[in-house]
Order: structure tokens, then sequence, then C-alpha cells
């Protein structure tokens, strides 16, 4: 276990420093809310990128991931590689996505979506959908700062402490400078998180007896984890069930399709997509390794959750590395936390109050006030131990696919409607909800996504076809036809 005044004193350090680039970024702020929440349209692909990284690669990554691998084994690679390769939807969707934004200065998706089937209704609705689901995402990364810091250091940093050090954190950061802070932020901290996760694997590897001897002692002890099902949790339906709402994950979520606003060009989107790919895949294997690696040092654990905990005190790892692998998953939690909150903060003022015509101030307090409570949400949640925290991560893992159709729809289809768009949101939406929280089918169980899916793909297109589009419906295959074309956008 690592002593709690070393991880205080960590935190302290690493607070200072988040603190100061947060407030460097305040002073390059003009006051408009695209500044606020876009950084201006101005962000640099390096850093765009690592931004994206950090906030799609989650505290998930060495606290959920390794735990599957943990409990799984090697299906918890194939599991992440259907994620990896649903980020091939940036290279699709991200220049069309920059272009409309730019064109027609939109700030939120929901925004977007509104604007392409000409109704605010599909506005509205779209940010009280990711309200809705988004809440238990942000729950799940509060509780893996709690899971993390309490278990290093043997539950002496309680599960309220560690929240509560989150929260201030997270809220912090995001209120002082918004989208730029954030993404500055993000940049230092997944590159803190990367450097160090690759330290901490060559050391844990070089503890077990190098590379040979990792591999043979996998063989030997846990062959089984090599092979899928493995031990019994990567069967198909569970694989199904898991894989399918994360294909759509850059689609589906909008704290990271918003950041397909937030480059200065359609060169920088190209450096961010280059940059979150070669992250993904190498902290992709970071994790499954480090998840073989736990099975091999701490064999006997109650809760694959622990893992991360147990190899990070097991002294395998020099408690500088592991002091600073502390810091980059407790950084990552935090980004994307900061990312959802700032998101949801901007889709309640220009969506939901709709102040898109109204004051930039009004526009920038309404979301820091909608940040605030998102994140105290979070951290309350985070401390029940009940199971409806179970049901609402299905809920939140099913429920975002909803969009996809009409993100879709917006860009390749002409024919999509209004009536199609809100029939599509509220009966996948009413489709999750029913499945989730009054039926309790689990995440693991495929029929849930499927169902959400299938319902919102069905309602689209059925009710389309039968109803006409809106007078003022814009048409982002006609109107942004010569910009790709002249941006080589196939």
């Amino acid at each position: 276990m690592i002593s709690p005044s070393l991880i205080w004193i960590t935190v302290a350090l690493f607070a200072v420093l988040g603190g100061g680039i947060a407030l460097a970024a305040a002073r390059e702020n003009s006051g408009t809310a695209l500044d606020y929440y876009l950084g201006g349209r101005h962000i640099g692909g390096v850093v765009a990128g690592l931004s994206y990284a950090a906030t799609t690669y989650s505290a998930f990554m060495l606290v959920v991931l390794t735990g599957l691998t943990y409990r799984g084994g090697i299906g918890a690679l194939g599991f992440e590689l259907i994620y990896f390769s649903g980020l091939v939807l940036l290279v699709i969707f991200g220049p069309r996505f920059w272009l409309a934004a730019k064109r027609w200065g939109f700030i939120t998706p929901a925004e977007m979506l509104g604007a392409r089937y000409g109704s605010r209704h599909i506005a509205r609705l779209s940010a009280v959908i990711s309200l809705v689901f988004l809440m238990p995402y942000c729950t799940t990364q509060m509780a893996g700062i709690g899971l993390l810091l309490s278990g290093v250091t043997g539950g002496e940093i309680t599960l309220p402490m560690a929240i509560a050090t989150g929260a201030a954190l997270a809220i912090f950061w995001t209120l002082v400078a918004g989208l730029r802070s954030v993404a500055w932020t993000d940049a230092v901290q997944a590159a803190v998180m990367l450097v160090s996760a690759l330290l901490a694997v060559g050391f844990v590897v070089s503890f077990i007896g190098g590379w040979a001897e990792f591999g043979a002692q996998i063989m030997e002890r846990n062959a089984a984890w090599l092979d899928v099902p493995g031990p019994g949790l990567w069967s198909l339906p569970t694989f199904v069930a898991l894989a399918l709402p994360w294909f759509f994950f850059p689609l589906s979520n909008p704290q990271v399709s918003q950041r397909l606003f937030v480059t200065r060009d359609l060169a920088a989107m190209r450096r961010m997509i280059f940059w979150v790919l070669g992250f993904g895949l190498i902290f992709t294997l970071i994790a499954v390794i480090w998840g073989f690696a736990a099975l091999i040092i701490a064999p006997d654990l109650e809760s694959p959750a622990g893992a991360t905990p147990a190899l990070l005190g097991s002294g395998a790892v020099p408690l500088v590395v592991s002091l600073l692998l502390i810091i980059g998953i407790l950084s990552a939690a935090i980004s994307t936390l900061d990312s959802i909150a700032l998101t949801l903060g901007s889709m309640v003022a220009r969506d939901l109050m709709n102040h898109r015509e109204g004051s930039d101030a009004r526009q920038i307090l309404i979301g820091r006030i909608v940040v605030i409570i998102v994140v105290l949400f979070a951290a309350w949640f985070a401390l029940q131990n009940a199971p409806i925290v179970e049901q609402l991560a299905a809920l939140s893992a099913a429920g975002l696919i909803v969009t996809v159709p009409a993100m879709i729809g917006a860009f390749f289809w002409r024919g999509g409607t209004a009536a199609g768009v809100l029939a599509s949101l509220t009966g996948g939406a009413v489709t999750a909800i029913y499945m989730a929280m009054i039926k309790g089918i689990s995440v693991f169980d495929p029929t849930l996504a499927a169902a959400v899916i299938a319902v919102s793909v069905l309602l689209f297109i059925g009710v389309s076809l039968v109803t006409k589009p809106e007078p003022d419906a814009l048409d982002f295959k006609t109107d942004l036809r010569d910009e790709l074309n002249r941006h080589g956008v196939w």
C-alpha cells in the first residue's frame, strides 16, 4: 500500500500544476460563448488529439478494461478493438461536423441536429437525452476516482475524501476557462498518463521476469484466459452487448462529437485523429497487459476493479512511477467529467433554455451552473451503494445510441424528417429506460442495445418515409458538397 500522505502531496502538486495551466488558459479567453465552449475553434491538432484521447480513454481503461481482462481474459482486447475500429467514424464524420459547425455557427451537436431537420424540438430533446444518459457515465468516473485512491491506500483515503477531491478539481478547471482550460490540462494529463503507464508496464513485466516469463506464467496458470470465451465472461452475447454501443461512441456521445467542432482547420483535425488513433492503440495494449500482469501478481482478488490498486501496491512498480500513474488515471477521470459537464452546460444554455441569441455572459453563466450541478450529482451518486447504480450504467451504455440514426441521416439521407427524428429519439429513449430500469436488463445482455438500435432505426426511417421535411430544414449533403469536394472529403 502507498502512504496517504504521499498521495495527498502528489495530488496537491498536480492540482497546483493544473491550476496554473487553467489560469494561463483563462487569459486567452475572449469572454464569448464560442470561446468558452469551443476554445474559439482555434485548438491545434496535437492538443485536440490528446484532449480527445484523455476524454475518451478515461479511468475506464486501467480500472474497468483491466478488470475485464483480469476477470475474462483476452476477450477484453477484442472488445476494446471494436471500439478502436469505431474511430474510423472520425474520418468519415469529423470533416463534415467541422464544416457544418463552421458554416452555420453550431456549438453543440444537438443544435446541429435541430438545424439540419428544421426543428428546435429536436435540439431540446437531444439535450434532455444527453442529460439523462450521460449522468450515469459521470458517476462511473467519480467511482473510478474513489476506488483508485482508496484502493492504493488500503482505505486510509476514504471513498468520500477521494470523490470530493476529484469533484473539486473538475469544477475548478472547467469554471476557470471552459474548453480551452480543459483541453490544455487534458493534453498534459494524457502525456503523463501514457508515459507513466508505459513505465509501469515495463517495471511490472521486469518484476515478473521479462516478457518470456510473463508469457510462460500466463500459459501455465491462466491458459483459459487466452481463449474466448475463456473463463466464461466473453460469451458471444456478452461481447456483442458491450461492443455494439461502444462502436458508435464517437457519434453517440456528445462530449466527444463536440470536439469535432474545435480544431482551427481540417489539417488540425487530421492531426487530431492521428494522435487519437495512436494513443488509443497503445493504451489499449497497456490496459490488457496490465490486467494479465495482475492475474500473475495478485491472482485472488475479490473484485476485478482492485487489479490496478493491487499492482500499484505490490512493490513491482517504483513509488515515483506509481504516483505518476495514479495522477494519470485520476486526471483521465477528471478530464471526462470536465468534458461531459461542459458539453451539458452548453446544451442547457443553447438548446434547452434557447439562449443562442442571448448574451454570451448569460450562456457562460448557465453553463457554469450546470457544470457544478452535474459534478455534484455524479459525486453524490458515486457514494450510493445501491442496485440502481448498475441499472443506470446499463441505461447509459445503450441510451445514447438513439441519436446515431439521426446523425448518420443528417449527412447521408436527404429523406430524413423532423418527425422521424423526434419519433426515433423518443421511442429509442423510452425503450432504453423501460428495458434497463423497469425490466432490469443487464448491460451484459445484447437484447438491450439491439432493441434500442432497432427501435431507433425503424422509427427514423418509417416515420420519415410518411412525413415531409420542415420548410427551414438544412440539406447538409447538398449545401456542403462543394466544400467537401474542395477539401477532398469523400
